[in-house]
């Protein structure tokens, strides 16, 4: 593949994708109460289309539609579309687009808002993505996205990790700032330069703290273990398993509550206007 976004598209449709799309339930319970605080930035109603960015297994998209907008998911992963798709049959006012909101053709002006729950953040090129999409807005449309700030503010991303790294010989070296990823917007100025630079304007960045889990504790576990890089960790390092196992268990009991395990998530509410 050639396209900018070739190594993407090939994590998400091969790689991280399968994965995504068996978790699919735990992952929605996580990161629902995030995408519904982005959510309630934009006036949806019946007579307005939205564009959903990155909308994977497709539970944003159908929560847009739920306020009787169209609802437009996009995503480069065919794979978390087949679930996309299958949870929106028989519905009305939903349609799902295998497109790379990077350099895909929408239609000019033809989106009322545009929407994403940490969808935005692995662009080999973000301004010239975010230029494509506003593209697809009319003038004066609202964009909101919800992305997560550093890892260090992040425990519901980083607490696992920071439990196995003990046990572990060579860890992962650190991304590279700014790369492709999911903490690739957690610098506010690199956000703010981004979307000036793609023709927004307004551009706001409002910090979101709440705690957030998927569910009980073996399911907490479950999932810090199969999805990110801890999960290639293990894979790499298999004679270091139990171990991990034990310590990760041990860093979330302290957080069980009555509704399952809960850490802390910061995030930037990002909104502009095209």
């Amino acid at each position: 593949m050639s396209e900018p976004n070739a190594q993407q598209a090939t994590y998400w449709n091969d790689s991280a994708g399968p994965t995504w799309a068996e978790l699919q339930e735990p992952l929605d319970r996580q990161l629902e109460p995030l995408g519904r605080r982005a959510m309630a930035e934009l006036d949806l109603r019946a007579g307005k289309r939205v564009l959903d960015i990155g909308c994977g297994a497709g539970a944003s998209t159908l929560a847009l539609s739920s306020t009787g907008a169209e609802a437009v998911g996009a995503d480069i992963s065919g794979t978390l579309l087949g679930v996309a798709r299958r949870r929106a049959e028989g519905l009305s006012g939903v349609a799902f687009l295998n497109a790379d909101a990077q350099t895909f053709a929408f239609e000019p002006a033809s989106f009322d808002a545009v929407f994403s729950r940490f969808g935005v953040m692995f662009f080999a090129d973000p301004p010239a993505a975010f230029a494509n999409i506003r593209r697809a807005m009319k003038p004066g449309a609202k964009l909101a996205f919800v992305c997560w700030r550093t890892p260090a503010e992040n425990p519901i991303m980083s607490l696992p990790m920071q439990a196995a790294l003990p046990h572990i010989d060579a860890p992962p070296p650190p991304p590279e700032p700014g790369a492709p990823g999911p903490f690739a917007f957690a610098d506010p100025a690199r956000v703010n330069a981004i979307l000036a630079d793609a023709g927004f304007s307004g551009v706001t960045l409002t910090p979101h703290d709440e705690a957030i889990g998927p569910g009980d504790l073996e399911t907490t576990l479950g999932l810090a273990l199969r999805v990110g890089p801890l999960g290639g960790l293990l894979r790499e390092n298999p004679d270091k398993r139990d171990a991990v196992i034990a310590a990760v268990r041990a860093a979330l009991a302290p957080h069980v509550t009555p509704d399952g395990v809960k850490l802390g998530s910061a995030t930037w509410i990002v909104t502009a206007t095209a």
